[in-house]
């Protein structure tokens, strides 16, 4: 591991002020991936910037919906009452990522800030664009099993791992940030991260410095029907090869209103509009559900060993809104 700097700020303020004056410096909260990465060689910050001690540590009330502080821990934010019964999908997505320990360790912002689980970003032996701009993508033309399908380019095609993020973005959750200036920040969980385009090193809209803060999560009829489905190779401890975070506001046997979200096929946590637009209007039924699965995977592109992702998603879709809808 190379040799950086540590601090524990005592307030916000602080942070901002260590994380706009240190070149290279990242906020530490769990640090589940940011430790990891570190002693891989992967990440080199120079300055660790510890915000456990601040008091983003709370999940409340928040009007009608709730906030979620940066530095709440998975595992208690899976647990807690107001999750459970206001927005199950969310209460599944974390229950079903990693295991009970680092579930025990990670943080809300940490989550959102995941780096991805591609083989060759993880080898600094290997060609990567998100590591080192410019190299290439080794993963084309490579072992693509576990890549995406979905929102990639000729520069990345790694794929997002987080299942949280998936359970959030189908709650139209909001991310609240503070940038180093100190001037604050909302933004809609769907434009927080990126598609990698040319430009595979930028991973979310943060600016240097920028601190996130706290997640809300608004009240909406369709939040309590909600429902997330993981697929993957091994029961637990596994990154998914397809998810779907599912809600349905159905009325009299009819969609109301949907919201359709992907995991482990794209290179960010995918919403599919494509898919909700197949659903709203419709009647709650196995017909309407295929539609929408369809629809979820418009414009996938497989590479070879990753084509099965493809046919698996549709499938995830499928399952996760019959588990989940009423059917006529």
């Amino acid at each position: 591991m190379r040799p950086f700097a540590y601090s524990r700020p005592p307030d916000e303020k602080e942070a901002l002020a260590l994380g706009s004056a240190a070149e290279g410096g990242q906020y530490l909260a769990g640090g589940t991936t940011l430790v990891d990465l570190m002693r891989l060689d992967v990440m080199r910050p120079s300055r660790l910037i510890d915000v456990g001690g601040l008091t983003l540590g709370r999940v409340e009330r928040d009007g009608d919906g709730v906030r979620i502080g940066a530095t709440v821990k998975n595992s208690d934010l899976a647990h807690h009452p107001l999750i459970a019964e206001r927005y199950p999908v969310l209460r599944e997505a974390l229950l079903s990522g990693a295991s009970p320990q680092l579930r025990n360790m990670a943080s809300t912002a940490g989550n959102l800030m995941q780096r991805t689980r591609c083989r060759y970003f993880r080898d600094t032996g290997s060609a990567c664009n998100k590591r080192e701009p410019g190299t290439g993508c080794a993963a084309i033309g490579g072992y693509t099993r576990t890549h995406a399908v979905l929102g990639g380019s000729e520069h990345c095609i790694a794929t997002h791992p987080s299942d949280m993020c998936v359970g959030l973005l189908a709650l139209d959750a909001v991310v609240h940030s503070r940038k180093a200036d100190g001037t604050a920040r909302s933004t809609p969980f769907e434009g927080f991260h990126l598609v990698p385009g040319e430009t595979p090193h930028l991973e979310t809209v943060l600016e240097p410095g920028e601190l996130i803060t706290h997640v809300t999560l608004p009240l909406s009829r369709f939040a309590r029907h909600s429902h997330y489905v993981k697929v993957r190779d091994r029961a637990a401890y596994a990154f998914a090869l397809a998810s779907a975070a599912v809600a349905l506001d159905i009325r009299d046997g009819v969609i109301a209103d949907a919201r359709v979200a992907l995991g482990g096929v794209a290179t960010k946590p995918w919403r599919s509009h494509d898919a909700e637009r197949a659903l709203a209007g419709k009647p709650a039924s196995l017909e309407t559900y295929r539609a929408a699965g369809d629809a979820a995977v418009l414009g996938a592109v497989g590479r070879g060993q990753n084509n099965f992702k493809i046919e698996l998603a549709r499938r995830t879709v499928v399952r996760a809104l019959r588990e989940l809808g009423v059917t006529t």
